[in-house]
């Protein structure tokens, strides 16, 4: 279980940053679904102290910004799976979120929280990067003012459970773009229960397909097929500004399921994994090659 000798639950980023850049640091809390588990399972040693951010003000939202949605690192699944802003400039993240859990979990479960507890088999993570999504870390200057920096999400990964958020920096928001004109996206998760199970795997797609079937901007994103989710680039490049056939799109797929490095675990072997990321790229470039 948890085991703090202190708790925070500060009202203003100011107060959160400090906290931070306390010595000893402290475990961030916000929907806890992720912490509170692995806490109970001996996974998580919480820091001296526990920080509840979900009293900070100017952390949940969605807006419309220079081009991009700024969603709040508080936002919960379910305003992702529901929001309009959401459903009509990132569909494919609203479809991701229809995957996610159960309803109870996705009223609690948060972007910020899911983005930074890094799984490999993140819900959220392969369609923000299909999205070409960056994350908003901020942490206070030595003058006491907040500093901001973004990182794109194809980088923020480092490892199982690790990013690259240093200690004294809150992730405050995640930013994506705009989806442009004619970009068609399809997302997959494998499971016995794809929605309430940890995906077997995950595949994220995005493209814009102009009226005579040529792909730009093509993003197929991949989880739960090594330590961190993937873009499958080589694969990518093999589609960019081409109109695919069936051959085409068949090597795609299979040059997709060479760049995924998945283990034998409980929910699946890794000849499994490899065979359903070939199967289900094919399936899904050859639904978005369609007219």
């Amino acid at each position: 279980m948890i085991s703090a000798e202190r708790y925070l639950a500060p009202t203003s980023l100011v107060q959160a940053l400090a906290a931070l850049a306390d010595d000893g640091g402290a475990t961030v809390l916000a929907g806890g679904t992720d912490l509170m588990p692995q806490s109970h399972a001996g996974r998580v040693r919480p820091a001296r102290t526990l920080l509840n951010i979900r009293r900070v003000s100017g952390l949940d939202g969605i807006t419309q910004d220079d081009g991009a949605l700024r969603i709040g690192t508080l936002t919960t699944v379910a305003t992702l799976l529901s929001h309009p802003l959401v459903r009509a400039h990132a569909p494919l993240l609203a479809d991701a979120a229809d995957h996610f859990a159960s309803d109870q979990i996705r009223n609690a479960a948060t972007m910020g929280g899911n983005l930074c507890n890094a799984s490999p088999a993140s819900d959220l993570a392969t369609p923000l990067l299909a999205l070409d999504a960056e994350v908003e870390l901020a942490a206070l200057a030595d003058a006491g003012a907040v500093r901001t920096r973004r990182v794109a999400l194809a980088d923020f990964f480092a490892g199982p459970g690790r990013t690259q958020r240093a200690a004294d920096e809150l992730l405050c928001a995640v930013r994506v773009p705009l989806a442009p004109a004619g970009q068609r996206t399809r997302f997959y998760k494998g499971g016995t229960r794809p929605g309430l199970d940890i995906s077997t795997i995950s595949i994220a797609l995005a493209a814009q397909r102009s009226s005579a079937g040529v792909l730009a901007g093509v993003r197929i994103a991949l989880g739960a097929v090594g330590p961190t989710p993937v873009r499958a680039r080589r694969a990518e490049a093999m589609l960019e500004g081409q109109a695919p056939d069936a051959n085409a799109i068949e090597r795609a797929a299979a040059c997709a399921a060479e760049k995924a490095t998945p283990i034998d675990d409980v929910r699946a072997s890794a000849w499994y994994r490899r065979e359903l990321v070939h199967n289900m790229t094919r399936r899904m470039l050859t639904d978005v090659c369609h007219p």
